[in-house]
């Protein structure tokens, strides 16, 4: 037998998409599957990009610079100079989606053994990425009773060793929708200045924030050698599919090395490039829409799930996921039961079990990841679903451990 890869038996199945194979058995049973596992929004990708892309006159699909094509990049200064971040084209970097980034990030700052610290729940493929660089992912625990917020300062003093070299964080928040604020942002910069480390900054949601003000890691002054930005378009515009994102910095020391990862893998896609940069041209009107539509979804999702019983559920202040702690007990047995041997008028909701966004094993067992990515009737219909297989799932736990009525009615109350 061939020998295979450590870092490959290493690599974790995506808790996103691991579960395709039983979607896919269920639907060709003729049951109809609510996908609230994955943040594929429904939304229409804006005409007026795409048309870009049709009308775009080429007759050689070339290959562009490795950092991008430069009208891009400029035009991206354009549009983070809106958001209040001021940089150059050439401190952006277009890259093959916001993962592409990421790993550029984790492969240009951080040696093999290296650790990084990430608040938990976090967005899975982290965990990938960092088994593709060979470092070590240091979780810290937020907690489902506070919405997630930021875990204490000592909390991270507690785990940084000699081989700390950065922090991960995204906000709005994938997983959780946890948007976090300027004093929790500011305390994120004191200790990596304290301590001398990255700070990369996954910012694919920040159209999205509900009940605050988005705050960059690039808005804090003082932290420009620290701060790695990764970006993407496919959550902003509905475009998943275009596979283009950024890797921003102002350090250019980073830059210079990312950009020899770059030129490993020549240029990011060439059609896309125009798409993104048609996406920069659109109104700033454009994003009241689709805000306002995420928005009445997520206030109904979190409606509906702190109406069942013994469910509870934080409101999320930005992106458009929510996670639920469930009266169940294992989230990957019961996510699988949904799929397999569940169906509600021959209707059943696919969701994504929460321990695979976690680092700290055993965590996650009673709680899983929506994604309001779908109509709101659709969510209608999906929330029936999972109060009817609530009430008959095998594995049901009564009562909701450590957490008191009274959060449960505070957080429903503001919905």
């Amino acid at each position: 037998m061939l020998q295979l890869s450590d870092r490959g038996r290493l690599m974790p199945p995506s808790p996103i998409r691991k579960l395709v194979p039983y979607a896919e058995s269920a639907k060709k049973k003729g049951i109809r599957v609510y996908h609230l596992n994955i943040g594929q929004p429904d939304i229409e990708t804006p005409p007026a990009i795409l048309d870009a892309v049709r009308k775009a006159d080429i007759r050689v699909l070339e290959y562009s610079h490795s950092a991008g094509n430069e009208s891009y990049r400029k035009k991206l200064v354009e549009y983070y100079k809106r958001v209040g971040i001021d940089v150059t084209s050439n401190q952006i970097m277009i890259t093959a989606g916001g993962s592409e980034a990421i790993i550029f990030g984790f492969m240009s700052c951080l040696n093999p053994g290296d650790e990084v610290i990430i608040p938990e729940p976090f967005y899975a493929n982290y965990n990938g990425f960092a088994v593709m660089a060979g470092v070590n992912v240091v979780p810290i625990t937020s907690h489902i009773e506070t919405g997630f917020a930021l875990p204490p300062m000592e909390d991270f003093e507690k785990v940084i060793t000699p081989k700390t070299r950065a922090i991960v964080v995204c906000s709005p928040n994938n997983p959780t929708g946890y948007l976090y604020s300027r004093a929790e942002m500011e305390k994120l910069k004191a200790i990596c200045l304290k301590h001398n480390l990255y700070l990369f900054s996954d910012e694919a949601y920040r159209e999205f924030c509900y009940d605050g003000d988005y705050v960059s890691a690039m808005h804090l002054e003082g932290l420009d050698e620290n701060v790695i930005l990764m970006d993407t378009i496919s959550k902003r515009y509905s475009a998943c599919g275009a596979r283009i994102g950024a890797f921003v910095t102002r350090n250019k020391a980073v830059y210079d090395i990312a950009m020899k990862f770059a030129q490993a893998r020549l240029s990011p896609p060439g059609l896309a490039q125009i798409l993104g940069e048609a996406a920069v041209d659109l109104p700033a009107s454009y994003f009241e829409k689709p805000k306002s539509e995420y928005l009445a979804r997520r206030d109904l999702l979190v409606k509906r799930l702190n109406s069942m019983p013994d469910v509870f559920c934080p409101n999320p202040g930005g992106a458009f996921y929510a996670i639920a702690r469930l009266p169940i007990d294992d989230s990957d047995h019961f996510c699988q039961w949904l799929l397999e041997s569940f169906s509600y008028q021959n209707q059943t909701v696919m969701l994504a079990p929460a321990t695979g966004f976690y680092g700290t094993p055993g965590l996650g067992k009673n709680e899983v990841r929506l994604a309001y990515v779908l109509n709101l009737d659709s969510i209608n219909a999906a929330m029936d679903c999972l109060e009817q297989a609530l009430q008959v799932y095998p594995g049901r736990v009564n009562g909701i451990k450590n957490i008191e009525q009274g959060i449960l009615n505070e957080k429903a109350s503001q919905i």
